[in-house]
């Protein structure tokens, strides 16, 4: 992370209030407050309505990094995010801003906050592993779990560590694993200090969460308004886009269980339901993930959290 570069970073699990604190807390700071978004779908062109993007007025408001970087068929990893995090950190401190992170996006938060160190990508791997769960069957179906259940006894003999810390259905995270591990002939867990390890941070980390039956209840009323405001027509219009989505895009909750409605046939009612259940359950799994960093200081949604973040996005940079 550049020198003399510090913030505060807002995270927390899905559907509890984030956004809606970062919005308040910039549009009364009167520009000295610079908002980037730690979201890694947010970041694709187009997907607007299924990652609750900000509209283009609050963009044309209030600054508001990181979204809308690359075309729904691209490819976008982590470190391509840390090198776009790291510009805009740069450009907010040079112009005497405070920058002030928002997203739930675990993995990517701790790249910027943490500078972690990536390792190498392995083309070739990628593809010899796409293809061998291409064999299986589209995304979701019992002939692609199957694959993904082979990969991960393959990454459990070469990195039981890595394996230990993905799911076998984590088709995204897996891949990864075995390519790092396979292209580099290192475990992939080899691989800096490890995700275990929370160093001091020049980010202040502030964190909201709900009580569990309310973050469902949100996420079940969230995914609903969505629908009326139109995913489903944004889906079909990415998935008619000549080029498609790419396998990154596709993962996004949301826009994975309704492209398997408008692809595949699936019952639009069933696909909203299971929208929601993985969206509930990723909530639980942020919840796990941010509750393990104790550099996290919680505090209670609404005005208390904008007042909270409020005074610390107004101290001045740590030395």
């Amino acid at each position: 992370m550049p020198d003399g570069v510090a913030g505060v970073a807002l995270v927390g699990p899905t559907a509890t209030g984030k956004s809606a604190v970062a919005l308040q807390v910039a549009s009364c700071a009167a520009g000295a407050v610079e908002l980037v978004s730690v979201d890694s779908m947010a970041v694709y062109r187009g997907m607007d309505i299924g990652t609750a993007k900000p509209s283009r007025e609050v963009r044309d408001r209030l600054a508001y990094h990181l979204v809308d970087l690359v075309e729904p068929w691209e490819d976008f990893t982590v470190r391509q995010f840390q090198e776009a995090a790291h510009r805009a950190l740069e450009a907010i401190a040079a112009r005497g801003s405070r920058a002030l992170l928002v997203g739930g996006t675990g993995l990517y938060l701790r790249a910027v906050v943490d500078d972690l160190t990536f390792p190498g990508r392995f083309p070739a791997v990628v593809d010899r592993l796409d293809a061998e769960l291409d064999v299986g069957g589209p995304g979701g179906s019992p002939g692609e779990a199957a694959v993904l259940a082979r990969l991960h006894q393959r990454l459990a003999r070469l990195d039981p560590v890595a394996a230990a810390r993905i799911a076998p259905t984590n088709r995204r995270r897996l891949v990864r694993a075995l390519e790092v591990t396979l292209g580099s002939g290192r475990p992939f867990s080899s691989f800096g200090p490890g995700l275990e390890l929370y160093p001091p941070s020049r980010f202040t980390l502030v964190g909201i969460d709900g009580d569990p039956a309310e973050v469902d209840a949100r996420i079940a009323a969230r995914f609903e308004s969505m629908m009326d405001a139109g995913l489903l027509d944004e889906v079909r219009r990415l998935a008619r886009a000549p080029r498609g989505l790419s396998r990154t895009a596709r993962q996004a909750l949301g826009y994975r269980e309704l492209l398997s409605h408008v692809e595949e046939g699936v019952p639009l009612g069933e696909a909203v339901a299971e929208a929601i259940r993985r969206t509930r359950a990723f909530a639980r799994r942020q919840r796990s993930w941010f509750r393990r960093d104790r550099r996290i200081v919680w505090v209670e949604p609404g005005e208390r959290a904008v007042a909270r973040v409020t005074e610390l996005c107004g101290r001045p940079a740590r030395d």
